[in-house]
């Protein structure tokens, strides 16, 4: 079975991370895959090429159409006749759609949603004509996936079709992401934190929908108060280099603080941590770090967005967004909570993901999916 996958980008994100977790996963082996940036190969192009899948960049920035750009689409899908074409994000979905009209026989469209719809003023101006057109043209694929159920409940309210449309989770390496007590102490040390210090981790690339000041505010008043806590912040443009940051940081407690900026080693940091925490203010669906984090074993802390509630259960805490005093709060009940009290919580989200959420269910989910559309195919 051939498959074209079109996403957006291959920066790191989760819709990017998922591509290459489901093909790292076992996707890449059972079928033959090609993927295409509609922009560059970012980060994430080259590790998915490692898995012997090729990648085609189409150099259109931000999505944009070019005409230079469509010719290489209808190119790429003409030389490599896809039997099935998923679009990865809302911009990816509407290419997948044209693409199939490019292949020389019509092969199974399947679009792929990976965010929730709270508003859509929150979106940029361009992003909103495009979901827009993605509720225009969403009758047409064969299967429409969400990764959370409270997306595809937004999305179909704001008029996108559920003719077709179902939910298949994030998957979760649980290989990857365990716990190494080695680790824990080589990378304190390197960071100059503690061995005896409570560690609050927060991974997201800088953007206004993952609301890093809510979680740095709320932080600042917690160290404070709290002289054995250390914060560690990582993702793509997280740096103290940051003004308005550089501010809200009192001199006298930055060394609490370690900005990381974006980092290959993520499950590695993880286990310095704690108790993982996601500030998020929109859009979240299901976000891959706190099933990474529960499944390294930490309890989080996390802001009701999107399937998180559901997602961590009752091994963490789920507070409202934009309320820096409930996520505060929420962070401080689990600083203050015996230390085999709060092990015990994060055995428990290890379990939870373990049992819910393991990557080789999902991409035996995918694997299904695809196999089933294109029989039912074949049988017409």
């Amino acid at each position: 079975m051939k498959v074209v996958h079109i996403i957006t980008g291959l920066a790191t994100g989760g819709a990017e991370r998922a591509l290459y977790n489901l093909l790292n996963g076992g996707l890449a082996k059972h079928c033959d895959n090609h993927v295409i940036s509609l922009g560059n190969e970012g980060v994430v192009g080259p590790k998915i090429k490692t898995l012997g899948v090729p990648v085609t960049t189409l150099g259109m920035p931000n999505g944009r159409p070019s005409l230079s750009g469509l010719v290489k689409l209808r190119r790429s899908v003409r030389d490599f006749q896809p039997d099935l074409i998923q679009g990865w994000m809302y911009h990816g979905n509407l290419a997948a759609t044209l693409a199939c009209t490019f292949a020389p026989r019509r092969p199974i469209l399947v679009w792929n949603i990976r965010q929730s719809l709270y508003d859509l003023s929150y979106e940029k101006p361009m992003t909103r004509q495009i979901i827009r057109a993605n509720r225009i043209f969403s009758s047409s694929p064969n299967a429409l996936l969400y990764n959370s159920h409270l997306s595809q409940k937004q999305h179909e309210a704001f008029g996108i079709s559920s003719a077709n449309g179902q939910v298949i989770p994030n998957g979760i390496d649980m290989k990857k992401f365990s716990f190494f007590s080695d680790l824990r102490q080589s990378l304190r040390s390197e960071l100059g934190i503690p061995v005896d210090a409570q560690v609050v981790g927060h991974v997201a690339r800088l953007h206004p929908m993952k609301d890093h000041l809510l979680f740095l505010k709320a932080a600042v008043d917690l160290a404070l108060r709290y002289s054995r806590t250390h914060f560690i912040l990582i993702g793509r443009g997280v740096s103290l280099e940051n003004i308005t940051w550089k501010q809200l940081v009192p001199v006298s407690i930055k060394d609490k603080f370690h900005f990381l900026n974006e980092r290959d080693d993520v499950p590695a940091l993880m286990c310095t941590m704690d108790i993982f925490c996601l500030s998020s203010a929109w859009g979240e669906g299901f976000p891959n770090v706190i099933g990474e984090a529960m499944a390294i074993g930490l309890p989080c802390v996390a802001t009701d967005i999107g399937d998180i509630s559901t997602i961590i259960g009752n091994t963490g805490v789920v507070v409202s967004p934009h309320n820096k005093e409930a996520l505060a709060s929420g962070i401080e009940r689990l600083l203050l909570m015996p230390e085999e009290e709060r092990r015990m919580l994060g055995a428990n989200a290890q379990a939870q993901i373990n049992a819910n959420f393991k990557l080789e269910v999902i991409v035996k989910e995918y694997i299904e999916l695809y196999e089933n559309l294109v029989s039912r195919k074949r049988v017409r």
